[in-house]
């Protein structure tokens, strides 16, 4: 599938890293580059990363393995291979010492220098798909992207991209570079894109990349009711998965592997097959630290689903079907629309 107006082409389904550094629990970094690698062999081509994975909780500081620490791992797993892959980073969330915890930067000097910090640390001339992260709300879009487009003029960066922004930001930073894609939160579990969000996309051509595609794990059938998470896990604090939550939540996700056991695949497996069918361009990128989720993922493109069969799990997993907001107060203060 071709991101964008761009002239970059990627497989279905990619592959997210941020796990590999925090958010869910302990990572091995030898797993996790082996992980990286056997996902290349079998055909991923498309990895999503950040500058500030493994740095720090948003809400917290908790799980810091350090600044950077993913786009490391990333470039280490993928030495002799650049040219296989369509990589994706981010830049705008950051450490602030002070407060122990994470600020928004959008300046455009601020562009620059984490670019350049990004490419030492991919040992790479060029970002393939550069992201800003999280707009910086006292810094104009027009200023952030002006800066993003000053990049691609100069060729170290070959597209640019949003992540969880509204329509009218969409809007206003697309009148002044073309933007290739949009990352914001996207599945059966969750489905407030959809509308507003998913039409601006089609209408101004810009790919959307779904991150966390399988509901944070909740709907491949692992998680179940009562489950309790580390302190080092996103989920011990989400109220998604809080306990006044969680059970009413995993309901639908029992009729998901109802369905999924009749067709003879995995739940999650379907459930990626049912985002591949939405009427947009679409690229998830689910993430994992395990080969075997990998294989798993993208065994998905194999599951054929019926528009009946769409239709009956948009039902079942309805907007507002899902109780709890996505985030917490925290973690939501950071996210424009």
């Amino acid at each position: 599938m071709r991101l964008g107006h761009s002239d970059l082409v990627v497989r279905p389904v990619g592959l997210g890293c941020m796990g590999m550094s925090q958010f869910y629990g302990e990572a091995d970094d030898r797993e996790s580059v082996e992980t990286i690698r056997s996902a290349i062999e079998f055909g991923v081509d498309f990895l999503d990363t950040s500058d500030v994975y493994g740095a720090a909780d948003i809400a917290t500081a908790k799980n810091v393995r350090g600044f950077g620490h993913n786009e490391r791992l990333i470039a280490e797993a993928i030495r002799g291979r650049r040219a296989e892959i369509v990589l994706a980073t981010k830049f705008g969330a950051k450490v602030d010492d002070r407060s122990a915890g994470v600020t928004i930067d959008g300046r455009p000097e601020y562009v620059r220098a984490a670019c350049e910090a990004s490419l030492r640390r991919l040992s790479t001339d060029v970002i393939d798909l550069y992201y800003c992260h999280r707009l910086d709300p006292d810094v104009p879009i027009e200023d952030t992207v002006g800066a993003m487009a000053e990049l691609v003029n100069a060729g170290k960066v070959r597209a640019l991209g949003l992540s969880e922004v509204g329509p009218d930001l969409i809007r206003r930073a697309h009148a002044v570079h073309p933007i290739t894609a949009l990352q914001s939160e996207y599945s059966l579990w969750e489905r407030g894109v959809e509308q507003k969000i998913t039409a601006t996309c089609r209408e101004l051509g810009i790919t959307l990349v779904p991150f966390s595609p399988l509901g944070r794990s909740a709907v491949t059938g692992a998680v179940k009711p009562g489950d309790t998470f580390d302190s080092n896990d996103f989920r011990a604090t989400n109220p998604r998965f809080s306990a006044a939550n969680l059970a009413t939540n995993l309901e639908p996700v029992a009729v998901l592997k109802e369905l999924a056991a009749v067709k003879g695949c995995r739940p999650g497996q379907l459930a990626l097959a049912w985002l591949l069918s939405q009427p947009l361009d679409v690229v998830p990128i689910p993430g994992t630290k395990r080969v075997e989720y990998v294989r798993e993922n993208l065994a998905a493109t194999t599951v054929a689903i019926s528009a009946d069969e769409s239709a009956y799990l948009s039902k079942v997993f309805a907007p507002g079907r899902i109780a709890g907001d996505r985030y917490t107060a925290a973690h939501a203060r950071s996210v424009a629309h």
